[in-house]
């Protein structure tokens, strides 16, 4: 036992609707910086749950990005998976770029949810278009 361990306390025990704002808060930091338009994402995901976004962001300071990945699979389903994807590259796509950290996080998010890109793509398109606001002009 560390001199300072004591101190330290256990992160919050993952749940399924605590893996998808842990996803998204992974996601909006990839990039350094959080924008206006991630954090609206990620209230309008939540719902305006407090305690979920809290305990959320205890356990994002807590838990690394890697161990993230190795839990939040076990307490999701496909479905939840699934979902947990298209949220988190709405995100990703929310403040109009795309950073290179960003796009390496995402594969990785791909990679540990057992989704190709392949598999994930009809939702990138989706999530594309609904994002492209360029279409109504200036």
């Amino acid at each position: 036992m560390g001199l300072f361990d004591m101190f330290k306390s256990e992160p919050p025990k993952l749940s399924p609707r605590m893996a998808l704002a842990v996803g998204l808060l992974h996601m909006m930091a990839a990039d350094g910086q959080i924008e206006e338009e991630e954090i609206g994402q990620l209230q309008s995901v939540v719902g305006g749950n407090r305690e979920l976004l809290e305990t959320a962001v205890k356990y994002w300071r807590a838990v690394n990005f890697e161990q993230y990945l190795q839990a939040a699979p076990a307490v999701l389903n496909e479905d939840q998976r699934l979902c947990l994807l298209v949220n988190a590259c709405d995100s990703l796509l929310s403040d109009g770029v795309a950073a290179p950290q960003e796009q390496t996080m995402f594969g990785r998010l791909l990679n540990a949810m057992s989704v190709t890109e392949d598999q994930f793509r009809p939702y990138f398109q989706a999530i594309a278009v609904k994002n492209n606001r360029s279409v109504f002009g200036s």
